[in-house]
């Protein structure tokens, strides 16, 4: 049996090439259980390779014809010596050499012979803890679909006796009413006209913006900063890790007005910041962020991709963290505005539209003479809320580690598990070898903007921002609070 593609999968596989993979991967911390000796994981992973019959689309090689992808054809048998691999290293908590290690191993793409995903097996003779790098081409799904599937394979409870790994689990499919050939055929019509005249306003709109006649919608494409974290994308990999109590995020959330991919954006957006800072950048405009858009419908269960990702303006020119945050936040919802006023497929198109620009400039390695679309990409995929186990061991972490947008940047994912934001972080290695304080950065910038809601007085260090002189209005915002001020200071 042979599974379709849709036409946003296949641009996941025409698109790949050995300097940009589009696999997406979770590095996953675990405990052994109580008592396991350091055979268990040699134990389990023997165990796991004995499980060579997948369901779909894990046991999907994808069929071509002139190298364009047609369909997902069955494997019947499984490589499992391909598929499920084992290393030995010093210290599983040794955390620097750990991103390394996932470092080289994100590097390489998957075969394309073969069903297009991988379980590596991490361990060491030290501690009771072991890792599992885990990753997928992102043509099987997007974040929500591969969290989804996740789920089913990590369990609340230990359960050694009727596990079954995500590859092999079986998944309920739900067909899809017959319309028959003429409802077919007028109702796919509709649609396209529908979509184009979406497709059509979103573009006039953005024409609109260039010409200066109405500057309040979405940013344009390609008008991001060149850094050097941005341009063409080599391979050799970068990775990070960090932590962070999402219990806090939406307590300040709630404090803030604000949602908690806001917080996370006026974080990053300081993080980003000072990193480049560090090496030398100034800034006379904000960065940008490409901001991924779950299109599903809520309860929407389909799997593959149905995802948008467009630019999101981020903050610039404010000291105070939590006047950074208040730009996101209209930047944030004027993007989220133009996504509800078009239909999903729309929305989709317009994702491809500007990507493919982006991919072309890749193709032709022009990349590092064109402004990116975005800086940073940044993405937060929900998670379980409870603690998850691997047959009988306890799943402590999981860091979604994800592919690199064309343009280069850097790629920032966190997936909330048992109350805690686990972030992975990578970028392309060229110019960066190490991530470590861009990871500190952010947390820093968190605490910042907690303790701001209570300290007006907090302010961030000089973060490499040249603020234009303009002429002031005379509403302007902060010439009406200095007046004031000063009124307020002869009264007294």
């Amino acid at each position: 049996m042979s599974k379709k593609i849709s036409f946003l999968d296949k641009t996941f596989w025409i698109t790949e090439s050995e300097d940009n993979p589009k696999h997406v991967a979770s590095l996953q911390m675990l405990e052994m259980p109580e008592g396991a000796t350091h055979e268990y994981v040699d134990n389990l992973c023997e165990e796991m390779r004995g499980f060579d019959k997948a369901t779909s689309p894990f046991n999907g090689k994808v069929k071509t014809f002139l190298g364009f992808p047609i369909k997902l054809e069955e494997v019947e048998t499984l490589d499992m010596q391909y598929h499920v691999q084992l290393h030995e290293v010093d210290d599983v908590e040794d955390k620097l050499a750990m991103h390394e290690l996932i470092a080289r191993l994100h590097e390489e793409w998957l075969d394309r012979d073969k069903p297009l995903w991988q379980n590596h097996f991490i361990k060491d003779k030290k501690s009771n803890q072991f890792a599992i790098y885990a990753k997928v081409h992102h043509m099987y799904g997007d974040g929500a679909t591969l969290i989804r599937w996740f789920q089913a394979g990590y369990l609340p409870e230990k359960n050694t006796d009727t596990f079954v790994p995500v590859w092999a689990a079986k998944r309920k499919t739900r067909k899809r009413k017959s319309l028959g050939l003429f409802k077919t055929l007028v109702f796919g019509l509709i649609g396209i006209l529908l979509v184009v005249f979406d497709l059509l306003y979103i573009l006039m709109r953005l024409f609109l913006k260039i010409i200066r006649v109405n500057t309040h919608y979405m940013p344009i494409p390609f008008s991001g900063t060149k850094t050097l974290l941005t341009g063409q994308v080599k391979k050799g990999r970068v990775v990070s890790t960090v932590d962070l109590d999402f219990v806090r995020v939406r307590g300040l959330s709630k404090r803030a007005r604000a949602s908690a991919n806001e917080i996370l954006l006026c974080c990053f957006d300081i993080g980003v910041h000072r990193f480049l800072k560090d090496h030398g950048h100034s800034f006379s405009k904000a960065l940008f962020t490409n901001m991924p858009i779950n299109l599903r419908k809520p309860g929407e269960k389909t799997a593959g991709n149905k995802i948008a990702i467009v630019p999101v303006r981020l903050a610039h020119g404010k000291t105070d963290p939590y006047l950074r945050l208040r730009q996101i936040i209209e930047n944030h919802r004027i993007v989220k505005r133009a996504a509800k006023r078009s239909r999903p497929m729309a929305f989709s198109n317009y994702t491809l539209l500007i990507q493919s620009f982006a991919l072309m400039f890749e193709m032709l390695r022009i990349s590092d003479f064109v402004k990116p679309i975005a800086n940073i990409l940044i993405s937060n995929v929900p998670g379980p809320v409870e603690q998850r186990y691997l047959k009988d061991s306890k799943l402590l972490s999981m860091y979604p580690i994800s592919t690199m947008t064309p343009g280069g940047g850097v790629n920032i994912t966190l997936i909330t598990y048992a109350g805690v934001a686990n972030v992975g972080l990578v970028c392309c290695n060229k110019n960066v070898k190490s991530l470590e304080t861009l990871s500190q950065y952010f947390i820093e910038a968190f605490d910042m903007l907690e303790r701001c809601i209570d300290d007006p007085t907090l302010n961030i260090d000089d973060i490499g921002e040249k603020v234009r002189d303009d002429a002031l209005s005379i509403v302007d915002e902060e010439i009406h609070e200095e007046q004031l001020q000063e009124q307020e200071e002869k009264i007294s």
